[in-house]
């Protein structure tokens, strides 16, 4: 099968209508953020949720069994259950626009539909208690652009990590032969390696001409510190303490049970890039969003759809573990998180 060519942008908002924005918490004792998506209006929402220890809000509204359909925005979180806080904010700044579900018979008696999931990053910045709030919601809601997407250390990435490595947020798109947009962006925060044995990224081998990305070749010391470094810092790790969570997206018309397919058949992105994943110490979550723009896909475009969504997780995953930087908390008891490129390629 033939690579799909990205967007013009290679991000989530390649998708119409679609809008992206971060609120990061980076200064001294903080290190962590909020991430929204804001898709158009009138967007079908669906979720799958995997591993043992999710944070989620609103996932029993979208399964397909369920009356309401449509979606006003997902947010993406740090902070653990805490950080669920920043959906508050982002309700608000929908429902100041008058956006929402109708619930009463006057303009803007609505209740603006705000799934979300979160990532733990609690003390990595060096006070356990910081966390991203209403305030942030609000902050990442009214910053949101149908721009370039910032990828890295930002947003629902800013205290990440990855395998023992510092984690992050990516995104990717792909234009499929039916001309639908397909796209995806993640934050990765796993207990599980996006490493490969021999240290390059385990879901580079997906990777096409249309991804404008060098791929650094690791040292080989390097990488076997790596992997024995990581092995004693698997050794203490307590149940809940990571998370990958994603949104995907696309223009095309599904049904609300083949939008919550798509989100299931994107869970294979994630393990192609990260092994192990959904254990018990992740509560790995994908979100899918149709916005309905383009026509209802053919059975065979609707593989090539979900195989597209798949892959665009994937290389959302190799993007974010190469824009991440690294980040040093531990003067201020917080956590040493080394980037990809700084412990494996040097």
């Amino acid at each position: 099968m033939d690579l799909a060519p990205a967007g013009p942008l290679d991000a989530i908002t390649d998708v119409p209508g679609v809008r992206v924005g971060h609120a990061t918490r980076d200064e001294p004792g903080w290190l962590t953020g909020t991430t929204v998506v804001v898709p158009p209006i009138g967007t079908v929402g669906g979720v799958d949720v995997r591993g043992g220890g999710p944070g989620t809000r609103e996932t029993d509204l979208l399964d397909p069994r369920h009356t309401v359909d449509l979606v006003d925005a997902v947010v993406l979180g740090g902070g653990s259950a805490l950080g669920l806080a920043a959906c508050d904010g982002v309700s608000a700044g929908l429902l100041a626009d008058g956006r929402g579900w109708p619930a009463g018979p006057g303009p803007g008696e609505v209740v603006p539909i705000v799934p979300g999931a979160i990532v733990f990053d609690l003390g990595r910045g060096g006070v356990w208690g910081h966390h991203p709030g209403a305030a942030e919601g609000r902050a990442a809601y009214d910053a949101a652009t149908t721009g370039p997407v910032d990828e890295g250390v930002v947003g629902a990435g800013t205290g990440a990590r990855a395998g023992g490595l510092k984690g992050g947020v990516g995104t990717a798109s792909a234009v499929l032969a039916d001309g639908s947009t397909v796209a995806a962006l993640v934050v990765v925060n796993a207990v599980g390696s996006p490493v490969a044995p021999d240290g390059r990224l385990l879901g580079a081998h997906l990777l096409g001409p249309q991804d404008a990305i060098e791929l650094p070749v690791p040292d080989p010391e390097r990488v076997s510190a790596y992997w024995s470094a990581l092995e004693e810092e698997q050794a203490a790790l307590r149940a809940g303490t990571a998370t990958t969570i994603a949104v995907v997206a696309t223009d095309a018309r599904l049904t609300k049970p083949a939008t919550s397919t798509l989100a299931r058949v994107a869970h294979d992105g994630m393990a192609r890039a990260i092994s192990p994943v959904h254990t018990a110490f992740d509560g790995d979550t994908v979100f899918a969003l149709a916005t309905g723009e383009g026509p209802a896909p053919s059975p065979l475009d609707l593989v090539a759809l979900q195989t597209e969504a798949a892959r665009c997780v994937t290389r959302a995953i190799v993007s974010a573990m190469l824009a991440a930087t690294s980040v040093d908390r531990s003067a201020d008891g917080g956590a040493l998180l080394r980037s990809y490129r700084d412990a494996l390629v040097g």
